[in-house]
């Protein structure tokens, strides 16, 4: 801690400096920057003694802010939004579960995870889904869980992927990228599986992020083939286990593939611009992708 000078006495034959922004007060402290005298309460901690509020500001302007790899804001904290997402997915697991909609038999859910959250079902007269209007259920579909085994293994990939990507995008991008990936995800599984399959789950958002991963850490020069072994893995499970959405999965890894190249290979000059018009453009995309798959079904 740095304690400012002693005031030097008045002396009688020199008449006493005046803080700058309080006239009424006498001092013999100065800003360290520009010079100006400064009383106690206009004192602020630098580097090397005090200095005056204007300084202060003037510093913190123009002090280079410290960017992520793919230009956001580094982040305090690595790894928060990842828990703040688990923590959304344990909530969301454990209101359903406490409203009926659990087990492996998802054909006979709770009214509140039937009308809420799935993709599609099995329900007479209508496809009850996102062709009846549900179209929130493209986002609210990838929160939700009915297993015990497949909430664990998602949210344990999150734990891995989450924070490594919060590190090289910021949260901004991070979020953009999970809630982009997600809903890619489902509209794939809108467009390729039938309206009266139910289909849940975080994992086509986990998907993105493990192919964003792989592009940033290839282009980094970072060894991915533990990573490559693993999607490899993933992929098989995939297509072999039975229940298993490949179009969610597929969704969600192109589009963390897309958004890897979109962060890694964006001009450093324009990457914001060209990561802000990359997002837009597949939202749009998707907009026009569920509206055509609607009309597909109803018409």
């Amino acid at each position: 801690m740095t304690h400012p000078p002693p005031a030097e006495p008045s002396r009688p034959d020199v008449a006493a400096p005046h803080c700058y922004r309080h006239g009424d007060r006498e001092t013999y402290i100065s800003c360290q920057r520009c010079g100006r005298p400064i009383c106690p309460d206009c004192m602020r901690q630098a580097a090397v003694g005090f200095q005056c509020p204007e300084c202060v500001a003037e510093g913190a302007r123009t002090t280079p802010t410290a960017r992520t790899y793919a230009g956001g804001l580094v982040p305090a904290r690595v790894g928060l939004v990842s828990m703040v997402l688990i923590g959304i997915n344990v909530v969301m697991f454990i209101l359903i579960l406490g409203t009926g909609g659990q087990g492996s038999d998802v054909s006979q859910p709770s009214e509140f995870y039937r009308e809420t959250f799935m993709i599609g079902g099995p329900f007479p007269g209508r496809f009850d889904g996102v062709a009846d209007g549900a179209y929130w259920r493209l986002l609210t579909a990838a929160f939700v869980h009915v297993q015990v085994l497949h909430i664990l293994f998602n949210m344990y990939a999150l734990t891995i992927f989450g924070p490594l990507l919060e590190q090289l995008l910021g949260r901004l991008r991070f979020v953009a990228l999970y809630v982009t990936g997600a809903l890619v995800s489902s509209v794939a599984v809108y467009w390729f599986t039938s309206p009266r399959v139910p289909t849940i789950g975080a994992s086509g958002a986990i998907f993105a992020l493990f192919g964003a991963a792989i592009v940033l850490m290839l282009r980094r020069g970072q060894d991915v083939s533990n990573l490559l072994m693993l999607l490899g893995l993933n992929l098989v499970i995939t297509f072999v286990v039975p229940g298993i959405s490949w179009q969610g999965h597929l969704g969600g890894l192109v589009a963390g593939l897309l958004f890897g190249v979109v962060f890694g290979y964006a001009p450093r000059r324009y990457r914001t611009q060209v990561q802000a018009v990359a997002f837009a453009a597949v939202l749009a995309a998707m907009v026009v992708a569920t509206l055509a798959r609607t009309a597909v079904l109803t018409g």
